[in-house]
């Protein structure tokens, strides 16, 4: 398992849940359309016993924090984009062809 950044650790460090656990519930609640008491529902089928007070404070310490830590290594898109249309004959049919270029080509 990779090292967590420390101020994402720095927040798990007093939960008293696995950290698969707590990551899995709020990755759920974040990813998919689901009430907190539906991820309650999911955890106690997989034999987890948690309640839904629980995952909403868990969303409300980790999200701000994960959102920072996924922002540092979102990549940089270039401002300026060109796009080329051209009409070629494929099989013997016309179609469009488009291509997007950034900056560096």
């Amino acid at each position: 398992m990779k090292t967590l950044n420390p101020p994402v650790a720095r927040v798990l460090k007093r939960l008293h849940y696995p950290l698969e656990v707590i990551l899995t519930c709020v990755r759920w609640y974040v990813a998919y359309p689901l009430s907190l008491r539906h991820l309650e529902e999911m955890m106690a089928e997989r034999g987890v016993s948690v309640d839904h007070s629980t995952v909403h404070r868990w969303a409300i310490k980790l999200l701000p924090v994960l959102e920072k830590a996924f922002r540092r290594h979102k990549r940089p898109v270039g401002k300026s984009w060109r796009v080329d249309e051209t009409y070629i004959k494929v099989g013997g049919q016309w179609k469009y062809l488009y291509r997007a270029v950034d900056k560096a080509g």
